[in-house]
């Protein structure tokens, strides 16, 4: 069974969480573009909704179209260079909340598997010993559920769909996901059950550690 994919992304406003000379937080909502997609019917985006705003709004990073939560757009050159690449040295740190199917026997575990794109069925992505990319995951249980749980999931890396394919290969897929999970997974939700709850960097300007958070709404 796979659900079909429809862009119609909600036109509610878009939650600024915290804005300065230098950075724009806000909370991304499931179902919208981080960026333009190619096509004329997929130009509505969150990047693009922000310029409409904030006309020097400059992307840093992005997050999959199903996921919610905590993004971070630089607003100078000069900030986004370093931002860039605090995510680039891996000195930001993230925080998501996902729902999965099943119940993992252990309460935590760490997770590496080297990732790929899965070329004849691209986007998806693959776990590969031989040409895959380093990709590190750590979970922990936050709840066990009836037939789900709630984990939090700490990325050491950043590939494309790190988490999602990470979860399904230890039996354990996210709910809602359209590209990796069974039928009885991807039934229990009516989006990926994924957002990104928490997102740790330095203040590009004078260094300050600063910490973002976003309302999980699953």
């Amino acid at each position: 069974m796979s659900r079909e994919f429809f862009y119609a992304p909600s036109d509610d406003p878009i939650e600024v969480l915290f804005e300065d000379e230098a950075l724009l937080i806000v909370n991304k909502p499931s179902g919208l573009l981080s960026v333009p997609g190619r096509l004329a019917e997929h130009a509505d985006s969150l990047e693009t909704r922000l310029r409409d705003i904030y006309p020097e709004t400059l992307l840093v990073h992005r997050l999959d179209v199903p996921t919610s939560g905590v993004m971070v757009f630089a607003r100078t050159k000069a900030a986004q260079r370093h931002i860039g690449m605090q995510f680039e040295k891996r000195q930001t740190r993230k925080t998501y909340i996902a729902r999965v199917w099943g119940h993992p026997v252990d309460d935590s575990g760490h997770i590496d598997l080297p990732l790929i794109v899965d070329w004849p069925n691209k986007p998806k992505q693959k776990v590969c010993h031989e040409t895959g990319k380093s990709s590190q995951t750590d979970w922990e249980v936050i709840e066990r559920e009836e037939f789900a749980t709630r984990v939090r999931l700490h990325p050491r890396t950043g590939r494309t769909h790190q988490l999602r394919v990470h979860m399904m290969a230890i039996g354990h897929s996210i709910l809602g996901d359209r590209f990796y999970a069974g039928d009885e997974a991807l039934m229990a939700a009516d989006r990926l059950q994924l957002h990104a709850q928490e997102l740790v960097l330095r203040h590009p300007i004078g260094g300050a550690k600063m910490v973002f958070s976003a309302k999980v709404p699953f």
